[in-house]
């Protein structure tokens, strides 16, 4: 805008006035439904938590804990399927997906699994399996390695024990078995000698107060690997 010949010369807070209301003219209706679009959808975000997620995942807890129940005392057909009254592990996880006790109802049953030697499922519901928890995803991964292995899936089987040896590294039995396995399933089993070197020597310096690393000491030595620092 020209100024005015003889008019006072404006400030520069009047300067910031006018520009802010001709930013506002132009720009106003899109920033107002820009932020009514957030505003729908933080409130949607917090309607659902607290009248569909939370009452869900009540629900959930108070489902899974027969079956929990029944895993403890080795009744694994009654934890998997039910008794009748209470749901089991399979329909947990289906009825409740999305929900903490849907995703452990998933790591039980596929551990279920494996140990009938149902491997195809096992593998299934433990893919299906995730949690913050790191050592439960670390362990998940350590089932889901030994499922693969069962099932013919080698290489696979060895990106799943390397997931799970990294997951928890403060772990170091569990992580050290994990490595352990993969070593001995690139040895043993697919014929990478190579590999089960790097993986033997990798339990050796990274876990060498843990008995698996004494037993990767000794495959190490049967393939004249000795002083591995």
């Amino acid at each position: 805008m020209a100024e005015v010949k003889g008019a006072r010369p404006r400030t520069d807070s009047e300067v910031v006035v006018e520009r802010a209301k001709n930013f506002w003219e132009r720009f106003g209706k899109t920033i107002t439904i820009a932020l009514g679009a957030v505003i729908v959808l933080v409130g949607g975000f917090l309607l659902y938590k607290k009248f569909i997620k939370e009452p869900k995942e009540k629900k959930g807890y108070d489902a899974i804990f027969k079956a929990q129940e029944y895993y403890g005392q080795d009744s694994l057909d009654k934890a998997l399927n039910g008794d009748g009254q209470y749901p089991g592990f399979e329909k947990i996880a289906s009825q409740f997906s999305g929900t903490d006790a849907g995703e452990l109802a998933n790591f039980y049953a596929g551990s279920i699994y494996l140990k009938k030697g149902s491997f195809d499922k096992a593998i299934k519901y433990l893919k299906d399996f995730d949690t913050n928890a790191p050592q439960v995803q670390a362990r998940a991964y350590k089932l889901l390695g030994d499922a693969l292995a069962e099932s013919g899936k080698g290489k696979e089987a060895i990106d799943y024990y390397k997931k799970a040896a990294n997951h928890f590294i403060e772990d170091d039995v569990a992580s050290s078995e994990a490595l352990f396995l993969a070593a001995y399933l690139a040895d043993k089993v697919l014929n990478d000698k190579s590999q089960a070197v790097e993986l033997y020597k990798e339990v050796k310096t990274k876990y060498s107060q843990t008995q698996w690393s004494f037993e990767a000491e000794k495959y190490l030595a049967a393939k004249g690997e000795y002083n591995v620092e």
